[in-house]
């Protein structure tokens, strides 16, 4: 087994573990999002170590103290830190059975260390397996100590962090500290807009106002109280004159449809124009669409001695540490982040923003903290939102019905704008300074890392030839970012609703028609048991405007499994009422939290498919609150049955991502089955279906 990519760059057990006064800390560069990462990875390390998860303490991600393991993002903080966290455990129960056979003279054989007791020949020593961690040298390599096995199957973690989420203050935004002020930011409507005039003085004199930054078109209150803050703010945007912002398309999404630059080819295996038979084509569009936290985001910021220490809920302390760095033009050392929770994120929201807010505002009174916490129309028009794209897939049929050929043509605009990627700090006040890094044009996430634009936009169904172009429409003036599944959402949409218009075509159940074009056995194991499970409710007669609809995918080719079944009713709007999923990520760590991971994903996916979209005004955008953006509520949330397929065996794959696609070609293909009318312009509300059927 190939030691986990992290070792490379963090190799010693000192990386990853800390020991005081017999307590051992395990060190992990993710974060806790609100999506369980911490009870899974705690479980990890405790199980490889053998000893209960409440007898060690698990350290996420701080630019002091911690490893560096990037993004938390990508499905990836089981399959790649936890399984750090794995060989590091495995690495220190080692050590500590070579230290106990040295001291007692006896053979290492004889040894083990399970539920946190060392025993010998099964019986238990009277020691604790923690009493000999203290004659552990941690600057060994973990690597050469070799691969652990699987983790024991031990009972389902439980959620350390649930109590306070639900009782207390834990986020950032409820952070309090000695002598702490409150800071809001004046941010323009577009990054390239000029502050022309705004009288600085009255807005220092407004109530409980203790300092106001300028710094080129960015301006910055501190405070006593964060109503004062926030009303300070208030005055100052309505007093405020600003440069124009520049001038834009009226539709964004036309714009992406109509690009006709030369594409890329991404992926090519055969000649797609050699096969015999026609050509089954659908195009899908995806707006623009928000993160939607509930909770805007915020940061906590303390400057003392040209130095700064900042608690945010960023998704990447060290890379957005160099971002601030590098727009203060400052030495990378001279900052210390430290994640803290927030309201939780799936890509770049505004958190690392809010951090560099609070640094400037911080900076102008050292000495004391300051937290500052957006507005929901900063969270809407300043954050960067998850990009609008067009998808076109294709497939050609020959005459038996067995699909020879993929094409499929990708245009987006970017979706990877997080700060460290490439060589601006890519954080929204560094534009506007009045010594301003202004945003670098993005390329995008290559395959080898799962793709960007382009994720899962190559077919898993086996066919002779597949093609794969993308275009990139960097050219508009509006900020995206990566937005959990980033392309995966669409693509999956538009290749699985093609599947399925293929599938009626013919006459098929779509069930077997995929299975019809499917080698890989898990996939099929997947799917044959959807299909076993729900057989009996879809073939119920459905009332009129009722149906059901599958979607498939294996998120990013590589990760996990996961087929969901739908069934949606469209009287008045279209609503979800039930949805099955059945999933394989291999290993389960955490039952409860893969079910939690993939439902959050389902419903959240719901809600981008037949609700959001972004509106905008010329070069800005134009929602400011929940009235401009509605989201699925609470009474909206369907029935969900969800049913894992544990391969114990099997290395863990990741589950935060695998249904977002799955998800919106099911609901699309319900819509299909409901109505007989295709959408292809989501969200699917009533006004789409109308159009669509009059087109």
């Amino acid at each position: 087994m190939t030691a986990p990519a992290p070792l490379a760059d963090a190799p010693r057990l000192a990386d990853w573990v800390r020991i005081d006064e017999g307590r051992v800390t395990f060190l992990t560069g993710r974060v806790e999002l609100g999506q369980g990462n911490t009870a899974a990875l705690h479980k990890m390390a405790a199980d490889a170590l053998g000893v209960p998860v409440d007898a060690v303490d698990l350290q996420t991600a701080r630019t002091d103290r911690t490893p560096n393991e990037g993004y938390t993002a990508g499905s990836m903080s089981v399959p790649i830190g936890g399984m750090a966290l794995r060989w590091a455990g495995a690495a220190l129960k080692a050590l500590i059975l070579d230290a106990a056979a040295a001291r007692f003279d006896l053979p290492r054989a004889e040894l083990n260390l399970a539920h946190g007791k060392l025993t010998r020949d099964g019986r238990d020593t009277g020691l604790a397996a923690l009493d000999l961690a203290a004659d552990v040298d941690l600057s060994i390599e973990i690597a050469p100590i070799g691969a652990p096995g699987p983790g024991p199957r031990s009972p389902d973690p439980r959620r350390p962090d649930l109590r306070d989420r639900m009782t207390g203050a834990p986020f950032v935004h409820d952070m309090t500290l000695p002598d702490m002020l409150f800071g809001a930011a004046l941010h323009p409507a577009h990054p390239g807009q000029t502050l022309i005039s705004l009288d600085l003085d009255a807005l220092a004199a407004r109530p409980d106002v203790v300092e106001v930054v300028r710094n080129g078109a960015w301006v910055g209150i501190v405070a006593e109280t964060p109503l004062a803050a926030s009303k300070a703010a208030d005055w100052a945007r309505a007093h405020a004159e600003w440069q124009a912002a520049p001038e834009a398309a009226s539709d964004p999404l036309a714009v992406i449809e109509a690009a006709d630059s030369d594409p890329e080819t991404v992926v090519e295996t055969g000649d797609i124009h050699r096969n015999a038979g026609r050509w089954i084509e659908t195009t899908i569009v995806r707006p623009y669409i928000h993160h939607g936290s509930i909770g805007p985001s915020a940061a906590v910021a303390l400057w003392s001695d040209d130095k700064a220490t900042v608690w945010t809920h960023s998704q990447g302390v060290f890379q957005l540490r160099a971002a601030i760095a590098a727009t203060l033009r400052m030495p990378v050392d001279a900052f210390t982040l430290i994640h803290a929770p927030g309201a939780g994120c799936y890509g770049h929201n505004g958190a690392d923003d809010a951090a560099l807010d609070a640094v400037l505002l911080a900076r102008a009174v050292p000495g004391r903290p300051v937290r500052v916490v957006w507005s929901r129309a900063d969270e809407f028009r300043v954050a960067p939102m998850g990009p609008g794209m067009a998808t076109t897939a294709r497939a050609m049929l020959d005459p038996e019905g067995r699909i020879t050929a993929f094409g499929v043509m990708e245009t987006s605009a970017p979706h990877t704008n997080r700060p460290g990627m490439g060589p601006s700090p890519n954080l929204r006040a560094a534009a506007y300074l009045a010594d301003p890094i202004p945003p670098a044009l993005a390329a995008d996430l290559p395959m080898t890392r799962g793709g960007g634009a382009d994720r899962n936009a190559v077919p898993l169904y086996t066919a002779d030839a597949v093609r794969l172009r993308k275009r990139l429409v960097q050219d508009l003036p509006y900020r995206s970012s990566s937005l959990r599944s980033l392309g995966a959402h669409a693509n999956v949409l538009a290749i699985e609703t093609l599947m399925d218009d293929i599938a009626v075509e013919l006459g098929e159940d779509p069930f077997a028609f995929r299975l019809r074009h499917l080698d890989d056995p898990r996939a099929r194991a997947v799917l044959e048991r959807l299909d076993a499970e729900t057989r009996a409710d879809r073939t119920q007669q459905q009332p009129d405007g009722a149906g059901w609809g599958l979607g498939f995918a294996r998120y990013k080719n590589s990760a996990g499994y996961c087929a969901i079944l739908a069934r949606v009713e469209t009287e008045g709007e279209v609503r979800v009422t039930a949805a099955v999923a059945i999933a394989d990520v291999g290993e389960v760590i955490s039952e409860t939290g893969t079910i939690a991971q993939i439902e959050g994903g389902l419903i959240q996916s719901i809600s981008w498919t037949l609700k959001e979209a972004v509106p905008f005004d010329g070069a800005s955008v134009a929602s400011g609150s929940w009235l401009d953006y509605p989201i699925l509520t609470f009474s909206e949330v369907p029935r969900i049955r969800t049913i894992l397929i544990d391969r114990p065996d099997d290395p863990p794959l990741g589950a935060g991502e695998i249904s977002q696609g799955a998800a919106a070609a099911a609901v699309s293909n319900a819509v299909r089955a409901a109505l007989g009318v295709r959408v292809r312009r989501l969200p699917i509300t009533r006004h789409a279906i109308i159009a669509a059927a009059s087109a």
